[in-house]
């Protein structure tokens, strides 16, 4: 077993970019790096090794980054529900997400901000499927083996994600 800097060092990389994938904000992505990593250094005697290091590593980033994202719609819906109540907008500050992925040319940010977004609205494992396939350029059965799915599942999930990604965009352009 490779100890926990070597894994860092060989994973620290792909784990923040696939967390950025998610939720398309710097410090976010960092923010979950670094859980995974504790995770990882906290839990590592546990790896069973029925799956490889790094799929396991993709597994905990995953769920990391859906759990984020989940947190981050509960405050926002908290937020909302309390400044139904209180009219202290000053404790609650209303964001739209933000698409800080470095290397991004300023005339594209606009239409990838407007992608990223209709790709959150897809239900999770759709989503994951097409992040992992499209953006992470991951096999189905790599995915499969990620998601703990079939492969013919996960070539179900690209379908339909990539559809709903589509009729979203589509949606959005004609309004």
């Amino acid at each position: 077993m490779p100890t926990f800097e070597d894994i860092y060092k060989a994973h620290n990389n792909r784990v923040y970019n696939l967390a950025l994938q998610y939720v398309q904000n710097i410090e976010d992505a960092q923010e979950i790096t670094q859980d995974v990593f504790m995770i990882i250094h906290n839990s590592i005697d546990k790896f069973r090794e029925a799956s490889s290091l790094s799929t396991w590593i993709y597994r905990i980033t995953i769920n990391k980054s859906l759990d984020h994202i989940k947190a981050k719609k509960r405050k926002k819906r908290l937020g909302f529900l309390s400044n139904l109540f209180y009219d202290d907008s000053n404790d609650v500050k209303h964001e739209n997400p933000t698409f800080d992925h470095p290397g991004v040319l300023m005339e594209q940010k606009e239409a990838l901000e407007s992608i990223f977004n209709q790709l959150n609205e897809l239900p999770p494992n759709q989503r994951t499927a097409l992040i992992l396939n499209k953006l992470e350029q991951r096999s189905h059965t790599e995915i499969a083996d990620i998601m703990q799915l079939s492969t013919k599942a996960v070539e179900s999930l690209v379908q339909r994600g990539k559809s709903n990604l589509s009729k979203k965009i589509n949606e959005n352009e004609g309004k």
